[in-house]
């Protein structure tokens, strides 16, 4: 008797491996945050949607692709010095991350102004596009905040933060909605108190670390990073973004937000698969940067692998949520005014093109961790130019709608350049 119990604890044992325990609840954690952040915004699209004129929440919405934008950014300045360093010590030292937290101070002002600039092109007031800039700006530490607690294996502060900022956005419009107060100047007042009670969720003793770094680095360290790594991986960036985004940018120039509200209507339903795909490399990168770092290339790919299962999961799961959505909950996501034949086809659109980013994201962070940034850039130059031109052409041809193709080509070419330089990699790397 004694002997079967033990088969069959040692059993049960090899069903539930502790490694897989571990992989569960470290995409768990990873995910949980950014998917409180994707539900935020997707109640708060919905309260827009509702309440807001067609080109405010179109407004709304291109704020969604701005500061993002600019977190990608600011990342791509900052990130890659970090990995370089776990890389070399498996860890971030006090003057390294003195010389990255003054760094991000600039960055962060520089976001502000950028993204208050971009909203007034957009024809947002100038109160509301200097609220929608501090919003950036807030939102830009708060993402320096979350890429250090990552990097320093503290994934729980991260999770907190996105919990405080998700549930004060909510409950901030919420409470202008009951009052029936909700304006796009009130909800401009909201975005950036969320994000800098999010900010505030690391601790003074972070906040103190952040705003008053002391003597510990300095700017001009940042300058080797600079050289090495953050300019080729800010250029790659750049030229992701206009890969990825080219519609949102060029659509709501030449046709105006109330255009790109249409697009943004469809978009919404597949918010969650695109958050959690661009929050998963916060942690995955490091762990990848640190296994390559001491030579274990293998266990790396082994991450990549598991990284593509957890994405492929969510984008199915989004898919499945967005049917239930519109066949069982029509009235839910679309007002009155906005074609329910028009939202389905750039659903059509954006399930194709993040299952392609799907499939490339996890070996795009791997190339990241291995500091292949200047590869990287050059390999998005062509995607990007593509993009923009298939894009352009079929937005003056076709309307905004079709012009969604123009990502999906410059998506795949992307995904074919980025496996090509992978395949490089490892047979350099053997």
């Amino acid at each position: 008797m004694t002997t079967r119990i033990s088969n069959f604890n040692a059993a049960a044992a090899n069903f539930a491996p502790p490694a897989f325990l571990a992989t569960l609840a470290r995409y768990g954690v990873s995910a949980g945050g950014p998917m409180a952040v994707s539900a935020a915004h997707f109640v708060a699209s919905l309260i827009f949607l509702h309440t807001l004129q067609p080109a405010e929440f179109g407004l709304f919405s291109f704020l969604l692709i701005v500061v993002p934008f600019s977190l990608s950014i600011a990342g791509s300045l900052l990130a890659p010095s970090l990995m370089a360093a776990l890389r070399r010590n498996s860890h971030i030292d006090d003057a390294t991350l003195a010389t990255h937290l003054k760094a991000n101070l600039v960055i962060a002002a520089l976001a502000l102004v950028a993204v208050a600039a971009l909203m007034f092109a957009s024809h947002a007031g100038a109160k509301v596009a200097l609220l929608l800039g501090i919003y950036g700006g807030a939102m830009t530490l708060r993402n320096f905040a979350r890429a250090y607690a990552y990097a320093s294996k503290t994934p729980l502060r991260s999770l907190f933060s996105d919990a405080v900022y998700s549930i004060s956005l909510v409950s901030g419009l919420l409470l202008l909605l009951a009052a029936n107060r909700l304006t796009l100047g009130h909800a401009a007042i909201v975005l950036p108190a969320a994000a800098a009670l999010g900010l505030c969720a690391f601790g003074p003793a972070y906040l103190a670390k952040q705003f008053y770094p002391g003597r510990d680095g300095a700017l001009r360290e940042y300058g080797e990073a600079w050289r090495e790594f953050a300019r080729w991986a800010a250029f790659g960036v750049v030229l992701t973004e206009l890969t990825a985004n080219a519609h949102a940018y060029l659509v709501t120039f030449i046709s105006g937000p109330k255009a790109f509200a249409v697009l943004a209507l469809g978009s919404l339903l597949m918010r969650p698969a695109s958050l959690v795909l661009s929050a998963l490399p916060d942690i995955e990168r490091p762990r990848m940067a640190a296994k390559i770092g001491n030579g274990d290339a293998a266990s790396a790919f082994r991450t990549v692998k598991e990284f593509r299962t957890a994405a492929v999961a969510i984008w199915i799961a989004t898919i499945f949520l967005a049917a239930a959505l519109l066949m069982w909950f029509p009235h839910v996501i679309l007002r009155k005014g906005y074609d329910e034949t028009q939202a389905l086809y750039v659903l059509a659109f954006w399930v194709v093109i993040l299952g392609v980013r799907t499939l490339r994201t996890p070996e795009a962070v791997f190339l990241q961790a291995a500091g292949e940034f200047r590869a990287l850039a050059r390999v998005s130059m062509w995607s990007s130019v593509t993009s923009l031109a298939v894009t352009l052409a079929l937005l003056l041809i076709a309307g905004p709608i079709v012009s969604l193709a123009g990502l999906i080509a410059g998506d795949v070419v992307m995904t074919g350049n980025i496996f090509a330089l992978t395949r490089q990699w490892k047979h350099a790397h053997a």
